[in-house]
């Protein structure tokens, strides 16, 4: 693994921060930290203009983590997005090309900034860059998360600068490098592209949205119409509620930083966040499959079925 300098890391960030498609000739590493499966074999067009994407739903744990970690990683999973991949494992067999992280998220955040960093969890001073003061790092929970759902504390000791710089170019970078790379080939088949980027949520925050009768199950978040055109959230939300979901729009979620730094409709490229009840599908207690979770699977392929031979002509250029 090369060495971040700290020129490097600012360069890099400025790079996420002002998100320009990866040039389409660039080859894309599959690596332990994520697995990319394209809908056409390498070199053939997209065939719809599409990309799903599952950044939370890893479960591995490295050994160099654990060995930090206070926390067993039974307990550190139920940060997770359990099992989010395998509800939309058949895309690519249904036209839409997908990448999922295999790393946990609370190893390294890949819906944050690269150096989204809180200062207090690190033996050594932060570069200036890196000292993140964002709502998300306050709460625990930045680029390495300092907490679980339930507020504990994950590590029994301060990390390093240098222990952060490796999950970010281990993990971070080549994650984003991979998806920006998946968007560049759609976009320049279709002359637009549209990631839909997929999580789920507690079953809480759920019965905080819709009320304890009538808890939401699922959440689209557009960041209040900024990370793509309207068409988007509503045909998602027109299909879901035609299942007899209840569907809520940008609350409690609005959208992280996939959807706000790849979401820029000026530019063609539009982004929708999904966050799904874990009720639906998961026994939250046990981090078990529910037997509710094939009916699910099931209904999300035919989401996906629909949105694949869908008219979008409408967000192509004039």
């Amino acid at each position: 693994m090369n060495p971040l300098t700290v020129d490097g890391a600012q360069r890099s960030m400025d790079a996420m921060n002002a998100w320009e498609p990866i040039a389409v000739e660039e080859p894309i590493a599959r690596t332990e930290a994520f697995e990319v499966r394209r809908a056409a074999a390498r070199g053939a067009a997209p065939p719809t203009p599409i990309v799903f994407a599952s950044p939370h739903s890893g479960r591995l744990y490295p050994d160099d983590m654990m060995a930090a970690a206070a926390l067993d990683a039974q307990s550190i999973r139920r940060s997770e997005d359990a099992y989010v991949d395998d509800l939309i494992a058949a895309a690519p067999e249904l036209g839409v090309s997908l990448i999922t992280a295999r790393f946990a998220r609370a190893y390294i955040d890949l819906n944050r900034e690269a150096f989204e960093l809180d200062p207090a969890m690190f033996a050594d001073e932060l570069p200036e860059f890196a000292r993140a003061r964002t709502a998300r790092v306050a709460a625990g929970l930045g680029a390495i998360a300092r907490v679980v759902s339930e507020g504990q504390e994950i590590y029994a000791r301060k990390l390093t600068f240098a222990e952060a710089r490796g999950r970010i170019e281990g993990a971070h970078r080549p994650y984003h490098a991979a998806l920006g790379q998946l968007i560049a080939e759609t976009h320049a088949e279709h002359g637009f592209a549209i990631l839909i980027d997929w999580h789920s949520m507690p079953a809480a925050a759920a019965v905080r949205t819709g009320g304890r009768e009538r808890p939401c199950d699922l959440v689209l978040g557009d960041r209040f119409g900024a990370a793509c055109a309207g068409v988007l959230p509503t045909r998602v939300e027109r299909e879901l509620e035609s299942m007899g979901y209840r569907v809520a729009r940008n609350t409690p979620y609005a959208g992280g930083y996939t959807t706000e730094h790849y979401g820029r409709p000026a530019r063609r490229v539009h982004a929708l966040q999904i966050e799904i009840n874990r009720a639906l599908y998961l026994d939250e207690a046990s981090l078990a499959p529910t037997p509710a979770f094939h009916d699910l699977k099931l209904r999300l392929e035919a989401l996906t079925q629909t949105l694949a031979a869908a008219d979008w002509s409408g967000l192509r250029p004039g």
